[in-house]
């Protein structure tokens, strides 16, 4: 089967000394039979060893298209094409480009130096395997390790991530475990070659609020612990706020706003984020009926025909005319670690509360 088309333009390949990841220009669009659909354009970040990245937007705004386009989890050409560069540090130090590497070594990559906990676990997990031989079989596969070896450490593995008699749940189907133990067992699977990148793609969504404070403390130990780099793709700015360091917001495919989260909560500059920060019910407000739920009117553009210019113009409370519509706006430096996507970000930014 062909491999994604990829852009091996030569870049220099080369990390900070603290730097796990470093996504430059990354593109990524399909062909369908309706034309070229430009799902992700032009995302640029970096990340520490360590640190926290929060992906946050609409669905339709090309997060979890992000996340799979690094690891190359997207349909392969002629159907797809990644632009771009990803540079990953492995477990041995080395830093390679994923977008140029051919698709044996992605294997090779993919679960020892970089792993996914998918959105639904229920669809992610195999139902005709027994949960250990899958944890298992990334040992095997990485680690080199006999069966027995392996499940001996799968066990190990589901200890770790809380899940209740580890060795008798080696034994279990997917559909004999709740929500809450299904996406402990996926942490697991990712967990288990001790990768440098972590890419949870809403690990939490389908989750009561105690699980879900569970699986989220359980991640924030799990870090401290093994020092990774986490990408945190969620709906929930509650979330964002409770375990991030950085927050990168997209619409529409691109980013609109990057910083850290204290700025970015407390000062957002896009009308965008504004608009997702406003959308969320705050505690201290509720039942005294001063003021409804605020919710952005509109939906995101498609991606087939997006609008001209700032593709959050349609929707925005402060567009102009003429400006907004006139041309796509660059990714200002607003603030030290503070980027935004608005030519009326400098003016607007005095009415920030």
């Amino acid at each position: 089967m062909p491999e994604a088309v990829t852009d091996r333009g030569a870049l220099p390949a080369a990390l900070a000394e603290d730097e796990i990841l470093a996504v430059r220009d990354l593109s990524i669009a399909f062909q369908t039979p309706a034309g070229r659909l430009a799902a992700v354009q032009d995302v640029s970040f970096t990340l520490r060893r360590g640190e926290t990245l929060a992906l946050v937007g609409e669905s339709g705004s090309g997060k979890s298209v992000t996340s799979l386009g690094i690891l190359r989890l997207t349909p392969r050409a002629p159907f797809c094409r990644i632009t771009g560069q990803v540079l990953l540090r492995g477990r041995d130090g080395r830093v390679r480009d994923l977008v140029a590497l051919p698709e044996e070594a992605m294997r090779e990559v993919r679960g020892r130096d970089a792993a996914m906990v998918f959105q639904e676990p229920m669809t992610s997990l195999n139902p005709v395997h027994r949960v250990g031989e899958q944890v298992a079989e990334a040992i095997r596969f990485h680690e080199g390790l006999g069966r027995r070896a392996a499940l001996t450490k799968a066990a190990e593995l589901l200890e770790l991530v809380g899940i209740p008699d580890p060795r008798r749940r080696l034994a279990s189907y997917p559909h004999e475990l709740s929500g809450g133990m299904r996406q402990r067992v996926m942490i697991a699977m990712a967990l288990s070659c001790e990768p440098q990148l972590l890419i949870a793609d809403e690990p939490t969504t389908a989750l009561d609020v105690t699980i879900q404070a569970q699986i989220l403390d359980l991640l924030r130990r799990l870090q401290e612990r093994t020092r990774m780099a986490v990408i945190f793709i969620t709906h929930n700015l509650g979330v964002v706020a409770e375990i991030a360091d950085r927050v990168m917001v997209m619409y529409a495919g691109r980013v609109v706003e990057q910083a850290p989260v204290r700025p970015l909560f407390g000062a957002p500059l896009m009308p965008y984020t504004r608009g997702l920060l406003r959308s969320v019910p705050r505690l201290d407000l509720a039942g005294l009926g001063r003021e409804k739920l605020a919710a952005i009117p509109g939906t995101v553009p498609d991606p087939l025909d997006p609008p001209p210019g700032c593709s959050f113009a349609p929707r925005c409370d402060h567009v102009e005319p003429g400006r907004c519509d006139a041309a796509l706006p660059g990714l200002d430096l607003a603030r030290p670690e503070h980027r935004v996507r608005c030519v009326r970000w400098a003016e607007l930014a005095g009415g920030v509360a």
